[in-house]
């Protein structure tokens, strides 16, 4: 191929004419090592009001990743085409390569390679380039790889063992691979204690999963422990990610462990105890678990005095690996004194950004008699007759020691005007401040939710530590496939581990001080649910909570610090609404709230909504008050500078659909503005309108245009009557819809003939046609510069 053909090859061709050769050349294996088009994240989701749409324009998306075996990555291979000059695509590929934590990235537009190497010793230059026919051999990216990892011989098998293979072909998203290859990778450099901070809804239990099996099937670790707090945590892994253990995986109950499994799943309720002797894990020696994984490690195995640190100490020389969403770094607890630095971090910030984590939009609704206070009268008693203090009651004293039922029906109703807006059966938590409260709130949505709570008794249940009823609830309220229950009203059930990724509405109506605590409700929404169209969630906060958001340790990195975040007399997640297991309280926690504060229950006193806005995401992960229509104003204006240059480049496309799509890229969705500015309005109207501010016509104004200046009398009458027919599709649907030629199947068109009698008969040919249809758009949009 002469070098004239070849910058006329497109990058698929590049790749398959020359890369792809080059590579398999220097001894790489198509089928198992060489990935092409690999997506490592789809791109954010971008939510204004009450649509979303995903910017695709952010996607990750690696035209090669070289492995030297399924899930163990060495490098990235970025492609341009032969315009390009061969360094083109290093930039994207480091980014790519410092992705998945790997040393290798090349570039290639077909004539050569690029080169940056992160492992490269001082004495060595880490960019180089070279020709095609000198690409590294596999053994010689895995050395690399080891440098750089500092992977001993001694761990180089265990760092090789192969992943479970699943038969339904799900593979770890990319920083799952990271974070299991950073854990077997510490472990086979002799590290006993190991951190994971990986946020909610991003898959913990599926990365643990695959640690534990390679570290199983390698013989490392013979005899496992997975430890949680709850017993549905345990029961969910064992039938879901953990299944592949099969008959070699128990759980512990009965009060026994038995040496006959290998795989032991158990609540550390189970296995330990206040007296001696139901600490059962002394049944068996110190050496009898090689590893232990504690899942939700912030929840009490960071305490010197917990009595998950008890049972670590016992089994001190097994390899320990925490797990946490949220670690707890106080001057009262933290996990990285105990666990050391995490070996791999995964944010929610990085989560939303990548796409595999759902946005919110935040709903903070001010209460008068929170933010103003209110003093009751002197001598005012409460309904039980009570005399109550003489002061000033506020935000935090609200629904913990002072009880206005006009608050709790004001909360119920603003709850139920949302959900009568966008979806009344979407999934809700409402987060109260204990059991007590969380009754009343279930009352309460009872009474505004009317016929909906009538048709269905289980609308809303309370879901705490106490309701025998509620807790047999949690099943289906967390189950896709179950319509009911719909709201669920708690306390901290729902705070932790509980997988209910159909959840689109969280009210906090609860004072939280612990950024731990504030986490762990914010996880409930984070999971995206695409089969149930569930792509954001909308967090009502009622107490302030959301302010949390604005702090720097919201999502920034864990380190130990001197001062508290989490206030060691506020109720944690192990004080109330716990999950009891089987065998009553051997098996699980206390179900008993004791707050220890008398309420005062006033039924008389008003309240109402004083203030509220509406914030979402913004580009640089900050809360922003922001309408869909200034979002895709930003976006458009980013794309074109002035109203001139966009209507240049509209007029001069030959498909309109390129523009629309570029702009989708983005993540304005048409059909988003549409439900913004108005259905009747062409595309091009509602783009100009909102970036530009131009006054819009409708399609059908733009067509009546075109049929009062006789545009089509030069044509015969074969052609006039496909483009008036065509005119009338615009009218109807737009301009994607006489762009594409699928148009020609449809009605009127098919009476006329099949697509190619049509353009054939009454245009002579397909370059015909499509002038005649440019000819068309032109006239559609004639005074597009003059509007």
């Amino acid at each position: 191929m002469d070098e004239a053909e070849k910058k006329k090859c497109s990058e698929i061709d590049i790749c398959d004419l020359f890369i792809t050769p080059a590579i398999k050349q220097a001894g790489w294996d198509q089928m198992q090592q060489i990935r092409r088009e690999v997506t490592l994240a789809p791109g954010p989701v971008v939510v204004r009001g009450n649509l979303s749409s995903r910017n695709k324009k952010k996607r990750k998306f690696a035209d090669y990743v070289l492995s030297l075996k399924p899930g163990l990555p060495l490098a990235v291979v970025e492609a341009k085409d032969n315009k390009h000059t061969i360094s083109s695509g290093l930039q994207q590929a480091m980014g790519y390569a410092e992705i998945i934590d790997v040393p290798s990235a090349f570039s290639s537009n077909g004539d050569g390679f690029a080169e940056h190497n992160r492992a490269a010793p001082e004495s060595e230059p880490a960019e180089t380039e070279f020709g095609m026919e000198a690409f590294p051999h596999p053994d010689v990216l895995w050395e690399r790889y080891r440098r750089f990892h500092n992977i001993a011989d001694e761990g180089e098998a265990l760092v090789q063992q192969p992943y479970h293979l699943d038969a339904s072909g799900k593979e770890p998203r990319y920083y799952q691979l990271d974070a299991i290859n950073r854990t077997v990778e510490a472990v086979a450099k002799g590290q006993k204690r190991v951190l994971l901070v990986m946020a909610t809804g991003t898959g913990k239990t599926y990365t643990t999963f695959q640690i534990i099996w390679r570290l199983w099937k390698a013989g490392t670790a013979k005899r496992i422990l997975f430890l949680a707090d709850r017993n549905i945590l345990v029961d969910q892994t064992l039938v879901n990610d953990f299944k592949p253990f099969g008959t070699a995986m128990t759980k512990i109950k009965n009060r026994k462990i038995d040496p006959a499994y290998e795989i032991h799943l158990g609540l550390y309720q189970a296995i330990t105890g206040t007296d001696e002797a139901d600490k059962i894990f002394k049944t068996v020696s110190p050496d009898f678990f090689d590893l232990i994984v504690i899942d939700e490690c912030h929840r009490g195995s960071a305490a010197e005095d917990s009595a998950w640190r008890e049972i670590l100490e016992y089994f001190g020389n097994a390899v320990q690996v925490g797990m946490t969403a949220t670690p707890k770094e106080t001057e009262y607890v933290s996990n990285i004194t105990y666990f050391g630095d995490p070996v791999y971090t995964y944010t929610l910030k990085q989560g939303i950004e990548d796409g595999f984590l759902a946005p919110y939009k935040v709903i903070r609704i001010d209460i008068d008699r929170d933010v103003q206070g209110w003093t009751p009268p002197p001598g005012m008693v409460d309904d039980l007759g009570a005399p109550l203090e003489d002061r000033e009651y506020n935000q935090k004293d609200m629904d913990r020691t002072l009880v206005l039922n006009q608050r709790t029906k004001l909360v119920a109703e603003r709850v139920m005007k949302f959900l009568r807006a966008t979806d009344p059966m979407s999934k809700t938590i409402i987060f109260c401040e204990d059991i007590d409260h969380a009754e009343r709130m279930r009352k309460a949505i009872v009474n505004a939710a009317g016929k909906l709570a009538k048709d269905n008794s289980k609308y809303v249940m309370r879901i705490t530590g106490d309701s025998v009823e509620g807790k047999a609830e949690l099943d289906r309220f967390i189950d896709p496939e179950e319509q009911y229950p719909v709201i669920a009203t708690t306390s901290q059930l729902l705070t932790t581990g509980v997988d209910a990724k159909t959840c689109k509405l969280i009210v906090i109506d609860r004072t939280i001080n612990s950024m731990t605590m504030f986490k762990q409700i914010i996880g409930r929404g984070t999971r995206i649910d695409e089969d149930n169209n569930k792509f954001f969630f909308t967090i009502m906060d009622f107490k302030k909570a959301t302010e949390l958001f604005r702090d720097d340790a919201f999502d920034g990195p864990p380190i130990v610090i001197l001062t508290g975040d989490d206030d060691p007399n506020e109720p944690g997640p192990d004080d109330d609404d716990q999950d009891i297991g089987e065998g009553g309280d051997d098996d699980g926690d206390d179900d008993d709230e004791t707050t220890g504060t008398c309420k005062f229950v006033v039924s008389g006193v008003t309240a109402r909504v004083m203030n509220e806005r509406v914030e979402y995401i913004g580009s640089d992960g900050k809360l922003v008050t922001e309408s869909y229509r200034d979002y895709a104003r930003k976006q458009i204006a980013a794309e074109y500078r002035s109203l001139d240059e966009f209507i240049w480049h509209w007029n001069a496309s030959e498909r309109k659909q390129a523009i629309i799509d570029e702009l989708e890229q983005r993540g304005v969705i048409l059909e988003n503005l549409a439900e913004v500015v108005g259905k009747d309005f062409g595309d091009f109207d509602l783009l100009v309108h909102v970036a530009f501010g131009a006054p819009p016509l409708t399609r059908r104004e733009r067509a009546e245009k075109v049929k009062k200046r006789g545009y089509f009398a030069k044509y015969g009458e074969k052609a006039r009557a496909v483009l008036e027919a065509l005119l009338e599709k615009y009218a109807d649907d737009g301009v994607e819809t006489i762009e594409d030629a699928k148009v020609l199947r449809l009605q009127p068109f098919s009476q006329l003939g099949t697509p190619m009698e049509i353009i054939k008969g009454a245009f002579g040919g397909k370059a015909a046609y499509e002038a005649a249809l440019r000819e068309l758009e032109d006239e559609i949009y004639e005074l597009a510069g003059n509007e």
